[in-house]
């Protein structure tokens, strides 16, 4: 019951910052956005959608590729289970949903909760640790071709946002080498909120923490151990981001524009839109993405193109991803019943 008042909260909310967002997005040529949409050759959109589709089942491929049991799940499953992940990362703040979601879908299929949590954690980290090599590619080529101006404001975001995957990431490593040290910082973090009086409970807030610890260091282990592993998966994860980052080529391609973007400029442009929403606390990072969006891609795309492909972008890569994986969702509650 709590987990249903959560998903209709979440989605109420989303749906105001949505009714927000498409009112700005169309406020000022909304006849021109229409009749561009209407001239819309629709292959490309269709193409676009795949490649959408694919990013999701290479991030499938790398969980059914961790499981270290076959039998226990097969590839088909691990993309629906990929597809409902989809849904309860779109309304939650920082995609949080997703990974206790897939610990239960897994524990399903007869995989220990332990074995399931690990399998979470190491996907976590092949995911995190791609989008800081793409983010660090994508700053890296910006800065030989300076394809964006130099605007303070877009420069900071980026800046923050690329810093808060870094710190991510970093963290990850420390755990990975370090559980003392992890501990020992944890529980000053822990003591500073109690003594703010934000932690109520420390003791039980440390032996969270611990539990949390203990399995983080347990994938971890096993990670150095399986380095092909880690290598594949970093690997399939750097391919479903540049499938999930193509798709604004093939959507200007659908309005007959063959020259506004290339390729290069498409995944760079794409990177610093979700480096920029990776520290948005709203479900989908609704509002960061799409002012993102106009602002990277702005500097190739005519602006009522420009608004007309925004539309199109987050239908695909966000609602779209929503939809299937609460329509999924409800299929599994129904056959569990």
């Amino acid at each position: 019951m709590e987990l249903l008042k959560n998903i209709k909260k979440n989605t109420i909310i989303l749906l105001l910052i949505t009714i927000t967002v498409l009112f700005f997005v169309l406020k000022d040529n909304f006849d021109d956005i229409i009749r561009t949409l209407s001239t819309m050759n629709y292959w490309y959109v269709l193409l676009a959608i795949f490649f959408y589709f694919l990013s999701i089942v290479l991030k499938a491929y790398v969980t059914y590729r961790t499981i270290a049991n076959k039998k226990l799940i097969s590839l088909k499953e691990a993309i629906k289970h990929n597809i409902i992940t989809q849904f309860f990362n779109g309304i939650t703040p920082f995609s949080t949903g997703g990974q206790p979601m897939e610990v239960y879908m897994l524990t399903e299929h007869n995989i220990k909760t332990s074995h399931a949590t690990n399998i979470t954690i190491q996907n976590f980290v092949f995911y995190q640790t791609a989008l800081v090599i793409y983010g660090i590619i994508a700053i890296l080529y910006n800065g030989i071709f300076h394809i964006f101006p130099k605007i303070p404001v877009l420069r900071k975001l980026v800046l923050i946002g690329f810093l808060v995957n870094i710190l991510v990431a970093v963290g990850l490593f420390i755990i990975t080498f370090s559980k003392r040290l992890t501990k020992k910082v944890a529980y000053i973090i822990i003591n500073s909120l109690t003594y703010l009086k934000i932690v109520k409970n420390p003791l039980k807030m440390k032996e969270k923490w611990d539990t949390r610890l203990e399995e983080f260091h347990i994938s971890a282990k096993q990670l150095r151990k399986r380095k092909k592993l880690f290598v594949g998966g970093v690997f399939f994860n750097l391919l479903s981001l540049t499938c999930l980052y193509i798709v604004p080529l093939f959507i200007t391609y659908g309005f007959q524009d063959f020259t506004s973007l290339n390729v290069a400029d498409t995944l760079t442009a794409s990177a610093y839109v979700l480096i920029m929403g990776a520290f948005v606390p709203i479900p989908g990072a609704s509002g960061g993405m799409e002012y993102g969006f106009l602002k990277f891609f702005g500097n190739f795309i005519p602006k009522v193109t420009l608004n007309a492909s925004l539309l199109i972008w987050r239908f695909i890569t966000y609602y779209l991803g929503m939809i299937v994986g609460a329509l999924m969702f409800s299929m599994e509650k129904k056959v569990d019943k």
